[in-house]
């Protein structure tokens, strides 16, 4: 007892006498008043304590919340949905997962009703009469259109416009007197600053999470918006649902909208996509004005310049810049010059260090101007002009670039033409590989056929080679065209084609129906 009571004294002198050699300077203790070493990062909250909450940090966000949340609303839709061939539904939001169907045979009709499926997702207010913004794929193939405000009213909708290129869409609801919120564009925000998301995850409307920037100027996971918007990444919890819905700060403005997710498990894992406000403001005025939103393009498929390609072509590892895989035939590419193997580095002075940067340059600008281009060629810079045109919309630049799934893809594709219920394309560099065909293969390639065509009836699918038409060779759209044009000149009900399956084997010849007109 008595040792113990002598460690106990002893240990309080001890104590007593660094607190007052601390006080002195005698002692420094790990991590108080330690030292900056050059280079070191010290968080500090300005006047105060050097570990009081950072200025600004909300105790609570449910003031914020309260104040926003009226504008928020929840949409729900009914969509056209794909019915596979073989019998399901393929259900919008789900690649590759579908609902069986009535299997193929006697009493199955034909034609069938088309399939809808239900879909939601979220929006926001943006003016007092009733101007709603939220995200194509929420509204994309859309039946009917529904809101359900926070007072529970449920109003129809019906959509304004919107935009594939960004993933943005406006939709409107009859009214004049619908609380709103508004976009941020002075302040650009930091990683790090705070952010409220506010919307309908799997279908619970009115949900708050909140989190941090965690990254700025990310680019697409999915890759569906091509380089055309620099995202921001956020921690706060977004699902399915959440889609259209918007992200705030802590002042309730509007700096973003969330679009999409990275999850391994389908839902929230803290990586999620916002498309700024600074991209979505004018995209949105122009779609509330019903004008249509043009990009300039140019007609290349490119990459950013890789380690492997750079060496390839003997360039100097400071070169960057976009590297030209292929180049549409016709476009304004292809009228300037441009060919495959060419890396881009600047366009009209503004370098093009990334594939996406060349993107969004071309992108940015005017349809007609003019695009002064520095790119390199056979080790040598050198200038080339081209003229920007219309950017197609990006379900044809996606079917051009990915092909068609399942051979009823109607939408004409860049460098492509429709003939005869087929899109057909010449053999570029990019679908041989894409089809697997060897460099001395000839023809026509088919990329899509529409549904009920004389050439669907004969099983034609993507993939398939046009070897000839009316006795003549065809390498083009344009020659498979003069082919079947001098066939019903010549009074011909249909036209012998020579084709090829995407399989491989022997041409075989099929007589193909002409349609009327």
């Amino acid at each position: 007892m008595l040792k113990r009571k002598e460690f106990i004294l002893g240990a309080a002198a001890g104590l007593i006498v660094a607190a007052g050699a601390t006080a002195g300077g005698v002692i420094t203790w790990p991590g108080a008043h330690a030292e900056t070493r050059p280079g070191q990062l010290v968080p500090s909250a300005g006047a105060g304590l050097a570990f009081a909450p950072p200025q600004g940090a909300p105790l609570s966000f449910a003031d914020i919340v309260q104040q926003v949340a009226p504008a928020v609303v929840q949409i729900e839709v009914e969509a056209r949905v794909e019915r596979p061939a073989g019998g399901g539904i393929q259900i919008p939001g789900f690649p590759g997962f579908v609902i069986p169907g009535p299997q193929g045979g006697q009493g199955q009709e034909e034609d069938a009703e088309p399939q809808t499926a239900r879909g939601a997702g979220s929006g926001f207010f943006i003016s007092r009469d009733g101007f709603i913004v939220t995200n194509n794929h929420v509204v994309a193939d859309a039946v009917s259109i529904k809101v359900v405000l926070t007072d529970g009213r449920r109003m129809d909708a019906t959509l304004v416009g919107r935009d594939e290129g960004s993933d943005l869409a406006v939709i409107k609801v009859q009214g004049d007197d619908f609380s709103f919120v508004s976009f941020e564009e002075g302040a650009q925000p930091r990683v790090g600053d705070w952010v409220v998301a506010v919307g309908n995850p799997f279908g619970l409307g009115g949900t708050a999470t909140a989190g941090i920037v965690s990254a700025i100027s990310r680019q697409d996971p999915s890759g569906q918006s091509r380089g055309l918007v620099d995202f921001l990444q956020i921690d706060a919890a977004i699902n399915r649902g959440n889609s259209g819905g918007p992200t705030f700060d802590i002042y309730g403005r509007v700096i973003g909208v969330n679009s999409a997710i990275i999850s391994p498990t389908g839902g929230s894992v803290g990586i999620g996509f916002a498309i700024p406000a600074s991209t979505a403001k004018p995209i949105v005025d122009k779609l509330m004005r019903g004008e249509a939103v043009e990009r300039g393009y140019l007609g290349v498929s490119m990459g950013t310049l890789q380690d492997r390609e750079r060496a390839a072509l003997g360039l100097a590892d400071t070169v960057k810049g976009a590297f030209v895989a292929d180049v549409t035939a016709g476009g304004p590419a292809d009228k300037a010059g441009i060919r495959p193997e060419d890396v881009i580095v600047s366009v009209n002075g503004r370098d093009t260090e990334t594939g996406e940067a060349l993107t969004r340059i071309v992108a940015g600008t005017a349809v007609g101007e003019t695009l002064r281009i520095e790119l390199y060629r056979d080790g040598r810079r050198q200038t080339v002009t081209a003229r920007a045109e219309r950017r197609p919309p990006q379900s044809e630049l996606d079917a051009l670039q990915n092909g068609s799934p399942g051979g009823d893809s109607t939408a004409p594709q860049a460098g492509a033409e429709t003939i005869e219920g087929m899109t057909v394309q010449s053999l570029t560099p990019a679908l041989r590989q894409r089809l697997r065909l060897s460099n001395d293969q000839r023809g026509v390639a088919i990329t899509a056929v529409a549904p009920r065509s004389k050439a669907a009836q004969l099983g034609f699918s993507e993939g398939v080679i046009i070897l000839n038409a009316f006795g003549r060779a065809v390498n083009s759209p344009a020659e498979l065209k003069s082919a079947i044009e001098a066939a019903r000149a010549a009074g011909r009900p249909g036209v012998m084609l020579r084709v090829q399956s995407p399989r491989g084997g022997s041409p075989v010849s099929v007589a193909l129906e002409l349609s009327e007109d």
